[in-house]
């Protein structure tokens, strides 16, 4: 007799947890559409970033702040989507999309991009996926920092710098991976919340609910 279930069955004794981190058709349209936008984002960056660099070159290993521009795409999806995979999909998506606009890094790029992606995820993993507020958002753009900072002090320009400016790069890109990826992303998801753009996702949903707790208030 054949005892499998139906996918309907399925779908119906699968756990919350196991419903929660199900991608949707909006999940991933989002998550692209997000991609996209950084990866545009990030060629920009690109663009900008000699001069950026010039102006920080008082303090070699400095330019570690600028780091966070290139790593804001997996804290951003990660927020809005909530989902397992969400920070790794839309900051390889932005590689990509960079690097098929014309980054001047060329094929690195993805692998940068990977590595990036995979800290970015690892932050929301060690949480359980189950804290998308700022200590989340902190601790994906820490790991995106500290993923970033080993592979530009170990296999670019960066890498021929002195112990000394490998340090400054070090800790520079860590924190602007906490600031510009992690801060920033939080504020960003929180202003779009408000403004209703997220109301098919957790997100949009957590901030209806603190507006009607204040009406009530």
């Amino acid at each position: 007799m054949n005892t499998s279930a139906s996918p309907s069955e399925a779908s119906a004794t699968a756990t919350p947890t196991a419903r929660r981190h199900r991608w949707r058709v909006v999940d991933i349209v989002v998550a692209s559409v997000v991609g996209v936008a950084a990866g545009v984002v990030f060629w920009l960056w690109g663009l900008a970033w000699p001069g950026l660099d010039t102006v920080l070159a008082f303090t070699p290993g400095l330019s570690g702040l600028l780091a966070g521009g290139w790593l804001f795409a997996g804290v951003l999806g990660g927020l809005i989507i909530r989902k397992p995979g969400a920070a790794l999909f839309t900051e390889v998506v932005a590689a990509v999309v960079s690097m098929a606009i014309g980054t001047q890094w060329g094929p690195e790029t993805f692998i940068w991009g990977l590595v990036q992606g995979v800290a970015a995820e690892l932050g929301f993993a060690i949480l359980l996926y189950a804290n998308w507020r700022l200590l989340g958002a902190l601790v994906s753009g820490a790991l995106a920092g500290v993923a970033v900072a080993v592979l530009d002090t170990s296999f670019s320009s960066v890498a021929a710098l002195s112990v000394e400016a490998r340090t400054v790069y070090f800790v520079a890109a860590v924190v602007s991976g906490i600031v510009i990826a992690g801060l920033v992303s939080w504020v960003v998801v929180r202003a779009l919340a408000a403004t209703g753009a997220l109301d098919r996702f957790a997100a949009g949903r957590e901030a209806r609910a603190r507006g009607l707790g204040s009406d009530a208030a």
